[in-house]
């Protein structure tokens, strides 16, 4: 099984490319903005990999948020009509293409209309070498999910985990703070030894991915003792900020390579 992450484009999420013996699968698609961009990268991994024509199965969404479900539409239609799986929560909002709950409109873009089917808890993805396994995980939003491939102890967060700096928010539509803990508690249950985030490079290492959750799960646990509130030192978020950003910083380890 080969899993490649294709680095987040500005606002965009990063897109994780999982490539099995016997399928091929795309985690979240970026924004609408850099959606040709996308396929251009997603097609020059299919057609590099080793001579095998590869197609695209299905599309998988962490959740409805735009910077991750934005450009869905685009690459299904251009990856042979492949389905698009959300969560039940999420489904309405983009077959309707809300600009709000999506959270478009504070990028000033609509919404495309995209056709979803429903991912459920649970459901399992087999790709012959590997397997993605589906984790319902609220708390940023009512359908947040993440992907779970057990062969490499590997799991790809979503909005639940930003990036290790950065803690998420729960202040945005469907979002709930006492369901972050829970989620991020249940993820470290799972002892990963790699967290792809929404955004930024892998979190490696046991030792260090349990670090990083700690760190999350701390500050969250102290923010339902605070009655929901945020530090007060803490700047207030951009509007197109899906996360908070800590006052003073949090340590980042990962560095995005731009070369």
């Amino acid at each position: 099984m080969r899993i490649v992450r294709l680095p987040g484009i500005h606002h965009d999420s990063n897109v994780v490319l999982v490539i099995g013996t016997a399928g091929s699968i795309i985690i979240d698609a970026g924004t609408s903005w850099y959606q040709a961009l996308q396929l251009e990268r997603i097609q020059g991994i299919l057609e590099g990999n080793e001579g095998k024509e590869l197609g695209i199965d299905r599309i998988l969404l962490t959740s409805r948020r735009f910077p991750c479900s934005g450009g869905a539409d685009f690459l299904s239609s251009q990856l042979g009509n492949c389905p698009i799986h959300i969560h039940r929560e999420g489904q309405s909002a983009l077959e309707t293409g809300d600009f709000f709950t999506t959270w478009a409109n504070r990028f000033d873009s609509d919404m495309p209309f995209t056709k979803t089917d429903i991912v459920e808890d649970g459901d399992v993805f087999a790709l012959g070498d590997g397997q993605v396994c589906a984790m319902a995980l609220p708390g940023h939003c009512s359908d947040s999910m993440a992907y779970y491939i057990p062969e490499k102890k590997l799991l790809i967060t979503g909005q639940l985990l930003p990036r290790a700096d950065r803690p998420t928010r729960w202040d945005m539509p469907t979002g709930c703070l006492p369901d972050i803990v829970s989620s991020l508690r249940a993820i470290k249950k799972l002892k990963l030894e790699t967290v792809i985030p929404l955004q930024g490079p892998a979190i490696k290492g046991k030792s260090h991915v349990n670090e990083v959750l700690q760190r999350h799960i701390e500050f969250f646990e102290e923010c339902v003792e605070r009655e929901g509130r945020a530090p007060k030192s803490w700047s207030r978020p951009a509007q197109t900020a899906l996360w908070l950003t800590p006052h003073p910083p949090w340590p980042l380890e990962e560095k995005e390579d731009i070369n």
